[in-house]
């Protein structure tokens, strides 16, 4: 069903070479009787092999429609639940999960640079049907992790953010155990680390603490000595009492460049790593200091450089700052907290589109969605 016409959005990556079949569109409660009605199994068969079930939404406000994603909503299917608005009327709420992804065409953009935009969440683009081949190819290429992220998401956003990263964790550390992460682990192939002297620098002058990421030659990727020196870091300051404010910034031409690929797979089983991922958590750490944390963020903020960020109380982008989760196309999920820090910032909507496409996000939009406070000049 066309509900569009346009160029594909500038965010919109290309799914695949190989073509994408068209994605059926299904009337909100015809979808919720179609999943009531068949097993997983055979709702993959009606879905075309591809676990994505986009719905027609008109009004999402009235009682019929309401009470169809609500039946969706109960049902949890595993699939990733993607609604369409084309230039209709925007809910004034939908529940977490119905649908995962909600897209909307032909509504007026908001004026004004950095102006923070508190809708419904929605995915604005050109095109409706480019956006969903984007997302249909995505999902096809790593349907474990896409059902994974949208079922987590639905679980994180009702969680207390400690609670919804130990969620994370379990979701990322089975992932880590799949066929789809090993399938990328044998593209990518052998690499080597780079040891830092000094992954992070730690400053301290009164109550005011400066913890900068310090792996500018590798773009401040984000491996385990960085993420021990963030923990030691924060544990010995809140131990201390007298650190009333804290600045996560970094040196060099990127906030951070995402986990360090070279320690991708080097945990000695999925259990050990969810261990390991919860005993020393940054974001963790940065949630027991409500209120006291600001971060610099600046150029690519990739993965954890995007996630861990987005749990200080305010952040402040330059605006060359470029914000993107990739985790899906090496068959993960987030797994530096963006589950829970993003979605409170822009929802799970948002969230869900931003992980499943690893579409780039601009510091202009990204202020206007929320993910960003405050924005600078470069």
């Amino acid at each position: 069903m066309p509900l569009s016409s346009g160029s594909q959005p500038a965010s919109a990556q290309p799914a695949s070479l190989t073509p994408v079949p068209p994605v059926d569109f299904f009337p909100a409660d015809v979808a919720a009787d179609l999943v009531d009605a068949v097993l997983p199994a055979d709702l993959l068969d009606v879905l075309g092999g591809v676990p994505l079930l986009a719905l027609e939404l008109t009004d999402t406000d009235s009682p019929g429609m309401t009470a169809a994603l609500d039946r969706l909503l109960q049902a949890r299917p595993p699939v990733v639940i993607v609604g369409a608005i084309d230039g209709g009327k925007l809910p004034t709420s939908l529940a977490v999960g119905a649908p995962d992804v909600l897209l909307t065409a032909g509504r007026e953009k908001i004026a004004g640079a950095g102006t923070r935009e508190r809708t419904s969440g929605a995915v604005e683009v050109d095109d409706i049907d480019a956006a969903l081949a984007s997302l249909a190819g995505k999902v096809r290429a790593n349907p474990l992790a896409a059902v994974a992220l949208a079922g987590l998401l639905r679980l994180t956003t009702r969680l207390p953010p400690l609670d919804g990263l130990v969620a994370e964790s379990l979701a990322y550390s089975t992932l880590l155990a799949g066929p789809e992460f090993a399938t990328w682990l044998a593209r990518r192939g052998p690499m080597r680390h780079r040891d830092s002297a000094e992954p992070v620098r730690v400053r301290r002058v009164g109550g005011h603490l400066r913890l900068t990421l310090n792996r500018p030659e590798v773009r401040n990727a984000y491996d385990t000595a960085t993420r021990d020196a963030l923990v030691a870091a924060l544990r010995a300051a809140r131990s201390d009492g007298g650190v009333t404010e804290v600045v996560l910034d970094a040196a060099g031409p990127a906030f951070g460049s995402g986990g360090d690929l070279s320690q991708f797979g080097t945990a000695p089983d999925p259990a050990t790593a969810h261990a390991v991922r919860v005993g020393a958590s940054a974001a963790a750490e940065i949630v027991r200091f409500p209120g006291r944390v600001t971060a610099h963020v600046h150029g690519a903020c990739v993965g954890a450089g995007m996630e861990l960020p987005a749990f200080a109380d305010h952040v402040v982008a330059s605006r060359d700052a470029v914000f993107a989760l990739p985790e899906l196309a090496m068959g993960l999920v987030p797994g530096a907290g963006g589950t829970v820090s993003i979605t409170r910032r822009v929802g799970a909507s948002r969230t869900a589109w931003l992980a499943l496409t690893g579409a780039p996000l601009d510091a202009v939009t990204a202020a206007r969605w929320g993910l960003v406070d405050e924005l600078v000049e470069s």
